[in-house]
This record gives C-alpha cells, structure tokens and sequence, in this order.
C-alpha cells in the first residue's frame, strides 16, 4: 500500500469510525470550532486529572468532512492519557506539519498523525485538518467557554 492509499484509508476508517466521540459531561474543559468557510463544527472536551496536569479522557462532537473529523478523531486517540505540556507540543507540531515551509521534527509518540501530512497538499482543507486542534489548544489555554473558535485565518 503506496502513502496516497494508506492517507485515504485511515481519513476515511476515522471519518466513518470516529475515536472518542460525543460528549463529555464530566469535562473541565471545552471549546467549540467552526470552519465558517466550509461549515465544519466540532467541540472538543477534556477532562483533565486533579492536578490539572494530564488528559484522563477527550471526546468530541461535530459534523463536518471527512478530514476535520478524522484529524480531531487522530487527535483525542493520540492525546488521552498525555500531560498537557506534551499535547500542547502535539499541537504546535500538527500546525506546522500544516502551514510551516519545511516539515517539523516528529516528537517521539506522533506516530500516524504524519499521515495528515498530504493535507498540506491542499491548502484549503488546512482548516479542516486544525478545526479540532485549534478547539483543544483554546481549551487547554484555559479560554474554554461557548464562543466557538473560528478557523478563518489559518
């Protein structure tokens, strides 16, 4: 299986499969997006532990693409059980997997997020790929509130 089928086969598996779906009522934490260009929506939820320092859980709700809902599936499977300090590194490393000239370094545990990769080639759909990134880093900057993050400047 050539990278070009093994993108399309894991955005579609996430897409019709979502990981960690639906709410979380037990969240500390949540942020909406919405990609007004498109209308993608989705509200990221996180529960953090007592300390306020690890991921226990993240869920999320949405309707959009194919590609912002199986980024933000990739997403909460690859953050649950993370400290906060390596999700926000996640985050800042699938933005500038997206938008930076030149490919970032992969922290160790990235693993098959970089099949997002090939979303570079299509800079319209960037937006979609960050949608639920985007909902996270607000809601782990401790900004979590109703008024959803908009993806229009990415």
């Amino acid at each position: 299986m050539n990278l070009d089928e093994l993108y399309q086969t894991v955005i579609l598996d996430h897409a019709q499969r979502p990981r960690n779906y639906g709410e979380l009522p037990q969240a500390t934490a949540f942020a909406e997006g919405n990609n007004p260009s498109c209308g993608d929506e989705v509200t990221v939820y996180v529960k953090l532990d007592a300390n306020g320092e690890k991921i226990e859980d993240i869920k999320f709700k949405g309707a959009g693409c194919a590609i912002s809902q199986a980024s933000t599936s990739l997403m909460t499977v690859k953050l649950k059980g993370k400290t906060v300090a390596e999700a926000s590194k996640f985050e800042k490393t699938f933005h500038d997997m997206m938008t930076a000239v030149t490919l970032p370094e992969y922290p160790q545990g990235f693993g098959d997020l970089q099949i997002l990769e090939g979303v570079r080639k299509f800079p319209q759909r960037v937006k979609c790929a960050t949608l639920g990134w985007n909902a996270l880093k607000q809601a782990l900057g401790g900004n979590s509130s109703h008024d959803p993050v908009t993806s229009e400047n990415e």
